[in-house]
């Protein structure tokens, strides 16, 4: 038997009132029970389908697309296989060259989460959006096929297969930017309309009486949904890396435009059961910079200290609040778009995220280290007859083995002795783990470059025999967890902080992050190449180890904001103590009260 708990919202005229709020007393009937999370939906797996198939693709290809450009055509196979114990390449343009381009396919593919999170928002809605997305990736990967056939690649010395594969890339892009932007917002989604009330009051078949917490329900999804995506990065770069090996690259590159052909029949099954919900008719960013400019009426200043505390003051929103315009001076377009002062507190909120989601692009070129370098580096180790970039699937094998441990476990485990991961707390660690891969990474580089025939020019010699490839294992672990802690815990950030109209484009300005971190990352291609992979490596680690002491900075003030993620690990468990009010030490300044969904009250 299961009761609600739902809390009695606040009337909406309390809401703009500008004092000191407090925290709301936590439900008696739930201090000292355990909270878990709810069922997840059967929907959300067939979607999660979709976003697995772009991960296959989009991991297996830059994967593949280092030896493909960087590595010589090998002379006894026009298709670029190299065998049994050769080295695959076709185009051999060298390292830099290879990151270059793959360091655009990045860049360019968490670009375009923005174009396709305002279209799906504003105009097409995520059904209509993810289905466009699929065509354009199939698109895509039917030119960077063409580019990889033995004709094609011998013909022109390359140029013919150059140009094409960066037309396949800029195609396939799109089409990757439009399923990251909307389909874990439309995953969520299905669990938010089957999840009934934020708690629910419940006895289990052993007798023991536990909270239902919607919030809890959320985190697991994202953490499920993320390992399921790393099947795909398993087996994407695997099936690609052996067809390159022992057929050609051209078979590679078809694997995932096979896997795209899937998809249209997985929509057509799902399409009446899956909650769709409808686009906003308008564009809510055009709306939403309008409510930015009215509130920043009178805060411009040459002076850019005066400027940043006024932008950040707890009275930000007040000019552009319902409530605190007279008639006269109200908009017309404010009735237009039905903006209240709940809608403000809720962009405003979407905003708060989107501002900590700055600090990510540091953290993204640690993480892209796994897609250029490190599979360069592999190359000049001995790698027992693997193919180089194989060993890159350490680290999704270790994602999903890392996240029941913790989902089961560990987290669990810290609940009950008193010491839950806030969701901010999560991603601040994510950060100094990632800092200790790349570390890990410049040690082994410099054992490389003593060890080398070559000295510091490894890459021109044979693989040194004496350092297996294993011990890449280390950064590929390390990696796993600080995504397991820093991108999970943001995709959930950003999905529960979004208002309604806007959650694929806040998970679209998540996504653009590593967008970011691409252009970032064309400073360091010099050091990418012998003699200074131990600098590029040394440098990475000290940048985004300086981003995890900036982020948890500027955030250590946040805790507790959420409104439907308060609750993911700092549930109130038998200590009386509501996670709304935690961080709210310094909540004493004047703000706008909201209550959301849970009864929880953020001060924006």
């Amino acid at each position: 038997m299961a009761t609600q708990l739902e809390k009695t919202p606040t009337p909406s005229s309390a809401l703009a009132v500008p004092s000191p709020v407090s925290p709301p007393p936590a439900d008696p009937s739930t201090l000292g029970l355990r909270r878990i999370p709810g069922r997840i939906p059967w929907i959300v797996w067939p979607l999660a389908f979709i976003e697995l198939t772009e991960r296959f693709s989009y991991i297996g290809t830059i994967v593949v697309l280092v030896n493909y450009i960087q590595q010589p055509l090998p002379p006894s196979s026009p298709a670029g296989a190299g065998g049994h114990d050769g080295q695959s390449g076709a185009l051999g343009l060298g390292q830099r060259v290879s990151t270059a381009v793959t360091t655009f396919d990045t860049f360019w593919s968490y670009s375009m989460p923005l174009l396709a999170g305002w279209v799906a928002d504003a105009y097409w809605g995520r059904w209509r959006t993810i289905a466009a997305g699929a065509v354009a990736a199939f698109g895509g990967h039917v030119l960077v096929v063409a580019s990889a056939v033995p004709a094609v690649l011998v013909a022109g010395g390359g140029r013919a297969s150059l140009g094409l594969v960066v037309a396949g890339i800029v195609v396939m892009g799109v089409g990757t930017g439009a399923l990251k932007a909307n389909t874990a917002p439309l995953v969520a989604t299905q669990v938010m309309a089957s999840a009934g009330p934020a708690e629910v009051l419940t006895t289990l078949k052993t007798g023991e009486r536990v909270v239902i917490d919607r919030a809890l329900t959320v985190t697991r999804l994202y953490m499920y949904f993320y390992a399921l995506l790393n099947v795909g990065a398993i087996v994407g770069p695997t099936g690609m890396v052996y067809a390159e090996k022992y057929v050609g690259f051209w078979l590679a590159f078809v694997l995932p435009a096979g896997m795209y052909v899937v998809c249209p029949a997985v929509m057509w099954v799902c399409r009446r059961r899956c909650v769709k919900e409808e686009p906003a008719g308008g564009s809510t960013l055009a709306v939403a910079f309008r409510l930015w400019r009215m509130a920043m009426r009178g805060r411009w200043s040459w002076n850019l200290v005066k400027m940043y505390k006024l932008t950040t003051s707890p009275t930000f929103w007040h000019a552009a609040l319902p409530s605190h315009l007279p008639p006269s001076r109200t908009p017309s377009w404010f009735a237009t778009h039905s903006i209240t002062d709940i809608y403000i507190a809720d962009l405003a909120r979407g905003l708060r995220a989107c501002r900590i989601f700055l600090w990510y692009p540091i953290y993204w070129l640690a993480y892209n280290q796994m897609n250029n370098n490190l599979t360069s580096q592999a190359a000049t180790l001995n790698t027992h007859r693997l193919p180089n970039d194989f060993i890159s699937n350490l680290n999704p094998i270790a994602l999903i083995i890392l996240i029941p441990v913790c989902e089961h476990a560990l987290y669990p485990w810290l609940r009950r002795a008193g010491f839950p991961l806030h969701p901010l707390n999560r991603i601040t660690a994510g950060f100094g783990v990632a800092a200790a891969a790349l570390v890990w990474a410049a040690v082994l580089q410099y054992y490389i470059y003593t060890h080398s025939a070559c000295g510091t020019h490894a890459n021109s010699c044979p693989p040194v025999r004496s350092l297996s490839v294993m011990l890449q294992a280390g950064p590929y672990v390390l990696i796993a967890a600080s995504e397991m802690l820093a991108v999970t815990t943001g995709m959930e950030y950003a999905f529960v902080q979004a208002p309604e109209s806007m959650k694929s484009l806040v998970m679209a300005v998540f996504l653009f992050m590593a967008a970011l971190a691409c252009v970032v990352a064309q400073a360091f291609v010099p050091l990418a190449g012998d003699p200074l992979l131990v600098w590029n490596y040394g440098v990475m680690a000290v940048l985004v180890a300086g981003a995890g002491a900036g982020f948890w900075w500027c955030s250590r003030g946040m805790m507790g904001d959420e409104v439907v993620g308060e609750g993911a690990e700092g549930e109130r468990e038998g200590e009386g103590e509501t996670a709304q009010g935690q961080g709210k030490e310094e909540g004493k300044e004047e703000g706008v009260g909201v209550v959301g969904p849970q009864g929880a009250v953020a001060v924006v």
